[in-house]
């Protein structure tokens, strides 16, 4: 290669024109993508609203209510139940998340569906229709996730063609996690059987999501291409590296073997 190259200098300015024309190349379609995104961003309501649950019997710890609107975030709260009572809400129509690390910031990690490679290592929710937990103290909430597939911070992203079908596709997303459920909650003692109400207080809020604006997916389309640019000519760059060190070995090579030849003595005959 050393030959070669030092024998045809033109091959190193065909390398650096290949290399320059293959980063301009990929640069505009880097620079295309980003004008041209198929990713679009759908907003939702995210506010938490507050729920009335109903009782048949004023003296029984027992509450219900029911519900038809897409949902994340449910918060049930218990103040003034006995220590060690048992905490119980169960979902009449769909299974549904909940964990004691739910709404806490963990130093371990946490991932409420747990899937994926290393479910095994971290720790997971719980899926049924029938959660619960140990009274403690004077207020205790029981927190747990309806869908996992509604934006729990009110904004998700989805791919579509256009504009139009983007909000289709987000209108339907939102609409297939509307479902009607019906709430159970009481206090109960270890035997199961319900409490007496006196001093007991049920509270519940939920986050519901509606859908309230969709926005195609923007980036700078100049930051990035400068970027990609920096990347591109970065990685062009280690590439001819290697072919430049050798092209000026053996241009240094070469002059110093020729002037061994001008320097060396002449042959006596």
């Amino acid at each position: 290669m050393r030959k070669t190259m030092s024998q045809n200098p033109n091959m190193l300015r065909t390398m650096i024109g290949i290399g320059l024309t293959l980063i301009f190349v990929l640069g505009y379609a880097v620079y295309s993508n980003t004008v041209e995104s198929e990713y679009y961003g759908y907003e939702t309501t995210n506010t938490s609203e507050s729920q009335v649950p109903n009782q048949d019997d004023d003296t029984v710890a027992e509450w219900f209510l029911s519900t038809n609107m897409p949902m994340t975030w449910v918060n049930v709260t218990v103040t003034g139940a006995p220590q060690d009572s048992i905490l119980r809400v169960q979902a009449d129509g769909t299974p549904w998340f909940h964990s004691p690390f739910l709404g806490d910031n963990q130093e371990f990690p946490f991932s409420c569906e747990g899937d994926g490679d290393y479910s095994d290592l971290v720790e997971t929710c719980d899926y049924s229709t029938n959660h619960e937990i140990i009274i403690s103290q004077e207020e205790n909430t029981l927190r747990g996730i309806v869908s996992s597939v509604l934006p729990i911070e009110g904004l998700g992203y989805l791919q579509a063609d256009n504009l139009e079908e983007a909000y289709d596709k987000a209108d339907e997303l939102i609409s297939e996690e509307a479902t009607i459920i019906t709430w159970r909650m009481g206090v109960y003692d270890d035997g199961g059987d319900a409490l007496d109400s006196v001093g007991i207080d049920m509270s519940v809020s939920m986050v519901y999501h509606e859908l309230i604006d969709v926005n195609e997916f923007q980036i700078d389309p100049i930051e990035e291409s400068v970027y990609s640019l920096a990347t591109l000519i970065g990685c062009f760059s280690l590439m001819l590296v290697l072919p430049l060190i050798i092209y000026f070995s053996a241009i240094y090579k070469a002059r110093k073997d020729e002037s061994k030849r001008l320097d060396a003595p002449p042959l006596e005959n």
